[in-house]
């Protein structure tokens, strides 16, 4: 006698009469190019495209020349300055209409030197730049003797002159007296010293009015390059 299976099923009657439908929605369809209206879009002119990538062009330009004159300011104002020479007064080593570049930073570290050819305000008119060279340091004396230049007593050795250096009648410096330079100042001269207003005239030059120092000649091309330091045999004040 086989016997019975006892298992029996639970059967939920609302599922087995009403079996649920399942949908399954097909993706939309892509809506076709229209091509006909994408022919009918205007396209751009040709005045139009020029003209836009004119303005374009012109903004870039404007950029890099704000960025240019940017750059030439800060150059200009801390750093070096160009100068035209005028006049004779520094012959036979500068002549007119040559030009050199002012060198502005290095005096905010250091002192002038004697030989330093240097640019400043000229103190009877501020708005007048002078070229000269520095001759005596503060603390010493300068004595002008017939022709010579002697500093504390001693010659001065100038190989760069042409001629010998002169006195003009009435001028703050006199024949065989020396000057005491102040601190504070420098006794600067023409190398052209027939020809040259410089402290033999108007005396010391006071260190706030110096703008710099020339050192590069660039114009004109025969003579471009780095302006010579002259060697001196005398000792300084700082080593006395």
């Amino acid at each position: 006698m086989s016997q019975q299976n006892n298992t029996k099923v639970a059967v939920d009657t609302q599922i087995s009469e009403s079996t649920p439908t399942v949908y399954v929605s097909t993706p939309a369809e892509e809506p076709e190019e229209d091509v006909e209206g994408l022919k009918k879009q205007p396209k751009e002119s040709l005045i139009t495209q020029l003209a836009r990538h004119t303005v374009a062009f012109v903004m870039d330009f404007m950029e890099t020349i704000v960025v240019a004159l940017s750059i030439f300011v800060v150059v200009y104002l801390f750093l070096v300055q160009p100068h035209e020479v005028k006049g004779n007064s520094m012959e036979p080593n500068f002549h007119n209409n040559e030009y050199i570049l002012t060198d502005k930073i290095t005096y905010k570290f250091r002192e002038p030197q004697r030989g330093d050819v240097i640019i400043f305000k000229a103190p009877r008119n501020p708005d007048v730049d002078y070229i000269k060279r520095v001759i005596g340091l503060p603390g010493e004396n300068v004595k002008v003797e017939k022709g010579k230049i002697y500093i504390n007593g001693q010659l001065l050795d100038e190989p760069y002159l042409k001629d010998a250096t002169t006195l003009f009648p009435g001028s703050f410096m006199q024949e065989g007296l020396p000057i005491l330079v102040a601190e504070g100042e420098f006794f600067a001269m023409g190398d052209n010293r027939p020809h040259s207003s410089d402290s033999r005239e108007f005396g010391p030059v006071a260190r706030n009015l110096i703008i710099g120092r020339a050192v590069i000649r660039y114009w004109p091309i025969p003579v471009v390059g780095m302006i010579a330091q002259p060697q001196y045999m005398l000792p300084s004040v700082s080593d006395k």
